[in-house]
């Protein structure tokens, strides 16, 4: 594959494919749930009072295995380069409180292209007892740089059908990230990555300033998904995944609009979603998928 003057070849190791981190636990408390809902201004009350955790809060018991399972494949030094691709969640049931979870993760596969490489790492979630709670796949994305030929598995499928979109959205909600959204979100998930915080490491890394976290991005529109779709139900949500199209910035407002994509038997509905600040597509591919009762 060839490369451009400002992407360079790197390689990725092949052998920690598949390799498992090492577990996890994780005691899921009224109190991280309710500072997670809060973060992420969702407005359904049972994830507000800490009952049962919003779908993406499922991200926070995992994510300090997923970075290293990623870094087991990508060379440790482009983890200022790494930016999240795509993330899709298969939910088993939702995480309530008093849940002691157990995690790991595993890198799968990667592919080079011409403007970045990726790295897919799978997670799974379990309760103590062996139940499994969640599974997840998540894309990694290094910009710049080429890993050549690819290698493994790559994530399921979520790609929106261009047909879809020739129909009227189902619903729509416009929403408005707050100008301290990223500093409220990053201790709620645990995730410390500087781009989300400091403006000066933001543009050294190629990016105009703080941008809001992917994963709140997406927590936005997970509630807007169970809102206008669920009657805010989180037990009906089986599936949301999306693609990460361009970064949202602080004191943006964006919408999410929804389009039927079709039933799956008589027990599933899907929706295709996509996600805009103004005429820029900044979440794309999306899918929510809930059970039908």
């Amino acid at each position: 594959m060839g490369t451009t003057s400002e992407t360079r070849t790197v390689t990725f190791d092949a052998s920690g494919l598949n390799e498992w981190t090492d577990e996890e636990r994780f005691d899921v408390t009224a109190e991280r749930i309710a500072e997670y809902a809060a973060a992420t201004n969702d407005p359904i009350e049972r994830h507000r009072s800490g009952e049962v955790a919003p779908p993406v809060f499922a991200v926070v018991p995992v994510f300090f295995s997923m970075a290293p399972a990623a870094l087991s494949v990508a060379p440790v030094e482009l983890l200022m380069k790494l930016v999240h691709g795509e993330q899709d969640f298969h939910f088993h049931r939702p995480i309530f409180a008093g849940d002691i979870l157990v995690v790991r993760a595993k890198p799968i596969g990667f592919a080079g292209r011409d403007n970045g490489s990726t790295v897919t790492v799978y997670a799974e979630t379990r309760t103590d007892a062996g139940e499994l709670v969640n599974e997840q796949w998540m894309t990694a994305f290094f910009r710049k740089v080429d890993a050549g030929a690819a290698a493994g598995e790559q994530a399921p499928d979520h790609r929106f059908a261009s047909k879809s979109r020739s129909a009227a959205p189902v619903a729509e909600l416009a929403q408005h990230i707050d100008k301290d959204q990223t500093f409220r979100y990053s201790p709620a998930s645990g995730d410390p990555m500087p781009i989300h915080l400091d403006d000066e490491i933001a543009q050294m890394s190629g990016l105009p300033g703080i941008i809001n976290h992917g994963l709140c991005t997406m927590a936005f529109t997970s509630w807007a998904a169970l809102t206008e779709l669920a009657d805010g139900k989180t037990e009906r949500l089986q599936r949301l995944a999306v693609r990460f199209a361009k970064p949202v910035l602080p004191d943006q407002d964006m919408e999410t609009r929804f389009w039927h994509a079709g039933a799956r038997g008589s027990a599933l509905s899907s929706y295709a979603f996509e996600t805009t600040v103004g005429d820029d597509l900044v979440i794309k591919d999306g899918l929510a998928v809930f059970t039908n009762d």
